[in-house]
C-alpha cells in the first residue's frame, strides 16, 4: 500500500512538474492516476476505509462533469460535427476529475507533495531557458531580445511559467512555516526566476493576471504585513509593465493615436463575430465547431483577412465569449461555474489556522484566478495543454487541502461542554445521539417531555441528568435545559442527530482556543439509506456556543438562538448527521406537525395570508430554493424527493396560517 501510494505522488510530481518540457508528460501521468482512480473507486477502497467524502469535492466534481455535458449537448445539437468533435475531445478530458480525487485521497496526497510539483514545474522553466540561452553562441541575446516560447506557443508558456513561478513563490512560504529554511530559499529563488523568465513570452496577459495572483499572497502574511504587500504590488506591477516592450507599444499606440496592434485588432474582430453568433443563438450557441465555420464563411466571403485562417478559425480567443459563441447562455454558466465554484471553495480557507491548508487554499485561488485572466485573450479551456493541467493543478490542490484539513485538528479541548438534548418517544436514536454527544461533552443533559417508550430509562445509561417534564413548545423546552448547563459552552443537539467523528476532533479542536463564540454545525441530513451533502443539507444551524448571556426563543417551533450583538459566529466544516425520518410514514406524520407548528407560531405573531396564491409562491419558491439554488439534484432522486417535501410543507404552513385567518374573520 504504501509503495502505491508512493507511486501515485511520483505520477502527480512528474506530471505537473514536466507539464512544459512536454504535454505527453503530463497527459500521461493524468491518465495513469485516473485509471488509477477507477479501479481504486470499483474496489471501494476509500469507502473501506472510512474515507468520509467532502461535499467540496462532490461540487467541485459537478462543476467539470457540467461543463462536459453541455459541450456534449452542444456538439449533439450541431449534429455530431467534425470540427466540433475536436473540441468536445478536449472537453472530455474534465471527466477524469473525480477518478484523480479518488487516487490522490487514497494516496493521501499532501502539501509537500503539491508544493513539490510545482517546484519542479519551476524548475523545469529555469532549464527550458538555460537550454536556449545556450545552445549556441548568440542564443542568449536572441532570447532576451524576442518572445521567448519554451519551444510552445509563446502565450501558453509565459501563461503556465507565471503560474507555475507563483505557485512556488506560495511553497516557499510554506517551507518556511514548516521551518525548512535551506528548502524555502531553493524554492523562492526558483519561482522567481520563473515568473521573470515567463515575462519574457512578453504575454500581456501574464501582465494583467500579475497583480491578483501576488493578491493572493496577501493573506499568507502577518496582519501587519498585508497592508505592506498592498502597497508593493502595485509597484512590482509598474514595474513589469515598464520593463514590457510589447505592452509598452500596445500602451502608447493608444494614447498616441488610439491604433491597436495587428493582434489586438484582429481579436477585437474575433470577439464581435462571436457576440454575433450568441445574439444569433441564445440558448444553444452555433455549436462546438459553429465558430469555426463562421470564420470559414467569412475569409471565404471577403468579410476577413485570409489570415484569419491561421490564427484565429480554432476559437474566439476568450474563454467568456468561445463559450457564449459555441453553447451559448449555458456555455457562459459552465464557464462560471469552471472558474469559480473553485475559487469560492479555496477562498473560504484562506485565513484557515493550520498552515498547510491555508497556503494550499492561495495556491487554489491562484489556478481559477490565473485562468479567468488568461481567459482574457485566449480559449484556455479550448487548448489541450492549457485544460489538463487546470484539470491535474485543481484536482491536486483541493484533495490535497482536504487531506491536510481532516488531519490538523489535533488539539484537545480545554473548555467544559455541556450537551443538552429534548426527547419524546425517541428510544431508537436516543442511545447513539448520547454516545457522539460524548465525544465532545463533559456534562450531557435530557429533559424528556413524557415518552412512553424507552427514551428515558435509556438516557439514564448514558446521561448525567435525565428529568420529565411538560410540553412548553420547543424554544421554552431548549431554555429549560440551557439553564441547567454548567459548562462553559453548550452544544444543543436533537436526539435524531449525530456528532460524526471527525465533527467531534474539529470541536475539540478549535475548543483548545476558541476563535469564535459560537460555531454553526452544517447537517448531513440521512434518509432512505442517503447522506445528502447539498439541497437542505445546505444549511448549517447555530448548535455549539459560549453560554453566558445566550438564550432560546420561545417559538413554538423552528426556535432560534440568541446570541448577545457583537459576538463572533463561524461555520465549522465537519458534518452534523441528521436521520430526520425513520421512513416516508414518520416523513408525511413530522411534516404535517412542523407545518401546523408553523402556522400556529406564524398566527400568534399576528401574520397573515389572504390568498392561496401566496402558499403556492411560497412552496414553488422552497422547491427552486433546494433542488436548484441549493444543489439539491446532486443528492439524486432522494434530493429531489427531500426538495418536494419542503416544498409541500411550506406550502401546508402557509395554508394553515390561510385558514386560521379565514376562521378568525368569519370569528
Amino acid at each position: 500500500m504504501l509503495n502505491t501510494r508512493l507511486a501515485f505522488n511520483a505520477l502527480l510530481i512528474i506530471g505537473l512538474g514536466g507539464a512544459l518540457l512536454s504535454s505527453s508528460i503530463l497527459a500521461a501521468a493524468t491518465l495513469l492516476l485516473a485509471i488509477a482512480g477507477l479501479v481504486l473507486s470499483t474496489r471501494k477502497s476509500l469507502h473501506k476505509a472510512g474515507w468520509d467524502k467532502p461535499k467540496e469535492l462532490r461540487l467541485l466534481h459537478f462543476a467539470f462533469w457540467f461543463f462536459v455535458l453541455v459541450s456534449f449537448l452542444s456538439w449533439a445539437l450541431e449534429g455530431f460535427d467534425y470540427e466540433g468533435g475536436k473540441t468536445f475531445g478536449t472537453h472530455a478530458r474534465f471527466i477524469l476529475f473525480w477518478p484523480l480525487i479518488v487516487a490522490m485521497s487514497y494516496a493521501r496526497t499532501g502539501a509537500r507533495t503539491t508544493f513539490s510539483a510545482f517546484g519542479l514545474l519551476a524548475v523545469s522553466v529555469i532549464a527550458i531557458f538555460l537550454a536556449a540561452a545556450f545552445s549556441h553562441d548568440g542564443a542568449l541575446e536572441q532570447v532576451l531580445n524576442s518572445r521567448f516560447s519554451g519551444g510552445i506557443n509563446p502565450i501558453s508558456f509565459g501563461n503556465l511559467a507565471l503560474l507555475g513561478g507563483m505557485l512556488t513563490i506560495v511553497a516557499a512560504h510554506f517551507f518556511i512555516r514548516d521551518k525548512r529554511l535551506g528548502v524555502a530559499i531553493l524554492f523562492f529563488s526558483g519561482g522567481t526566476a520563473a515568473v521573470l523568465i515567463s515575462m519574457l513570452s512578453e504575454t500581456r496577459s501574464n501582465l494583467v493576471a500579475l497583480p491578483f495572483l501576488l493578491v493572493a499572497l496577501v493573506p499568507l502574511l502577518g496582519k501587519r504585513l498585508r497592508i505592506a504587500g498592498l502597497i508593493v504590488v502595485p509597484l512590482l506591477v509598474a514595474g513589469a509593465l515598464v520593463t514590457s516592450d510589447r505592452m509598452s507599444s500596445t500602451v502608447q499606440g493608444l494614447l498616441q493615436d488610439d491604433h491597436l496592434d495587428a493582434g489586438m485588432q484582429a481579436r477585437l474582430e474575433v470577439w464581435g463575430q462571436a457576440l454575433n453568433l450568441l445574439s444569433e443563438n441564445p440558448w444553444t450557441g452555433a455549436g462546438l465547431g459553429g465558430y469555426t465555420h463562421r470564420i470559414e464563411s467569412e475569409v471565404a466571403s471577403g468579410e476577413l483577412p485570409a489570415y484569419f485562417l491561421d490564427c484565429c478559425s480554432g476559437h474566439a480567443h476568450n474563454d467568456l465569449l468561445n463559450n457564449a459563441a459555441t453553447i451559448g447562455i449555458p456555455g457562459i454558466l459552465s464557464w462560471a461555474l469552471l472558474i469559480f465554484i473553485p475559487l469560492a471553495i479555496f477562498a473560504r480557507n484562506l485565513f484557515s489556522r493550520h498552515a498547510a491548508t491555508a497556503h494550499l487554499a492561495a495556491a487554489g485561488c491562484m489556478v481559477p484566478v490565473g485562468y479567468f485572466f488568461f481567459g482574457l485573450t485566449e480559449a484556455t479551456f479550448n487548448r489541450t495543454l492549457f485544460l489538463t493541467f487546470y484539470l491535474l493543478t485543481v484536482a491536486s490542490i483541493a484533495s490535497a487541502m482536504f487531506t491536510e484539513l481532516s488531519a490538523s485538528y489535533v488539539r484537545n479541548r480545554a473548555r467544559k461542554v455541556t450537551a443538552t438534548i429534548i426527547t419524546k418517544n425517541e428510544e431508537d436514536h436516543i442511545t447513539d445521539c448520547l454516545k457522539s454527544a460524548r465525544l465532545v461533552a463533559d456534562e450531557i443533559i435530557v429533559l424528556d417531555s413524557g415518552s412512553t417508550d424507552r427514551t428515558v430509562e435509556r438516557a439514564k445509561e448514558l446521561a448525567d441528568i435525565v428529568e420529565v417534564t411538560d410540553w412548553p413548545g420547543f424554544g421554552i423546552q431548549k431554555q429549560r435545559a440551557l439553564e441547567k448547563a454548567t459548562g462553559e459552552w453548550v452544544l444543543s443537539l436533537d436526539a435524531d442527530e449525530r456528532i460524526t467523528p471527525e465533527l467531534a476532533r474539529e470541536i475539540n479542536d478549535h475548543l483548545a482556543n476558541p476563535d469564535a463564540d459560537a460555531y454553526k454545525l452544517p447537517w448531513a441530513v440521512t434518509i432512505y439509506g442517503s447522506r445528502l451533502d447539498f439541497g437542505r443539507s445546505g444549511r448549517a444551524p447555530l448548535r455549539l456556543f459560549r453560554r453566558d448571556g445566550v438564550s432560546f426563543s420561545d417559538a413554538l417551533v423552528h426556535e432560534r438562538i440568541l446570541i448577545p450583538a457583537g459576538r463572533k459566529v463561524k461555520t465549522l466544516r465537519g458534518r452534523l448527521t441528521h436521520y430526520t425520518h425513520r421512513d416516508f410514514g414518520h416523513s408525511l406524520e413530522k411534516s404535517a406537525k412542523y407545518a401546523w407548528l408553523g402556522s400556529l407560531e406564524k398566527h400568534r405573531k399576528g401574520k397573515k395570508t389572504r390568498t392561496m396564491i401566496y402558499p403556492t409562491l411560497r412552496g414553488l419558491l422552497t422547491f427552486v430554493q433546494v433542488y436548484f439554488i441549493r444543489f439539491g439534484f446532486l443528492d439524486g432522486a432522494v434530493g429531489y424527493l427531500t426538495a418536494v417535501t419542503y416544498a409541500q410543507v411550506t406550502f401546508n404552513k402557509y395554508a394553515g396560517l390561510w385558514t386560521l385567518n379565514r376562521h378568525k374573520t368569519r370569528d
